[in-house]
């Protein structure tokens, strides 16, 4: 299909994957009795809302791409239908799941899956843009990497 995608495209759908992992682990955190999960996931959705100020700003350094009209109903629908796959892509989805989380066992899961996902994701809308835009996909993928880390070793601390 080729270079269907733009990196500010990408950029803003992370906006919104990075919105859910706040309100995520932002809500959980209020929702946990236990002093040090609580803690590490407050530092978790803090981090997301720094992602996202980071997003933003990487924004204003991406050109914005316009389909040509002809294919502009096709290009939003294949864009959508890819977007969707990733569960935090849809809004307030954050919130919605925070609501099933009983504790930090299942949190850490959770978060442990997302951030999986996300780098996934990125990974993976690599080969829908531009060679150019690659350095801007591989900072979101860092991004998502140092969760992924964090939330690791979470996980080996209280639950392994």
């Amino acid at each position: 299909m080729g270079n269907i995608f733009s990196g500010s495209e990408i950029v803003e759908m992370a906006v919104e994957i990075e919105k859910n992992g706040r309100d995520f682990y932002d809500k959980v955190s209020k929702s946990l009795k236990d002093k040090n999960i609580k803690h590490i996931f407050k530092y978790l959705a803090d981090q997301e809302e720094k992602h996202i100020n980071v997003f933003k700003g990487m924004l204003s350094a991406v050109k914005k791409y316009e389909p040509s009209e002809a294919y502009t109903d096709e290009y939003f629908s294949y864009i959508k239908a890819l977007s969707e796959e990733h569960v935090f892509t849809k809004k307030k989805k954050g919130k919605e799941i925070a609501d099933t989380v009983k504790d930090g066992e299942k949190a850490v899961e959770l978060g442990l899956g997302f951030e999986r996902d996300s780098i996934l994701f990125y990974y993976e809308m690599k080969n829908f843009v531009l060679k150019s835009e690659h350095n801007i996909i591989d900072g979101l993928i860092k991004e998502e990497q140092m969760h992924l880390k964090k939330l690791s070793l979470l996980k080996r601390r209280y639950y392994a």
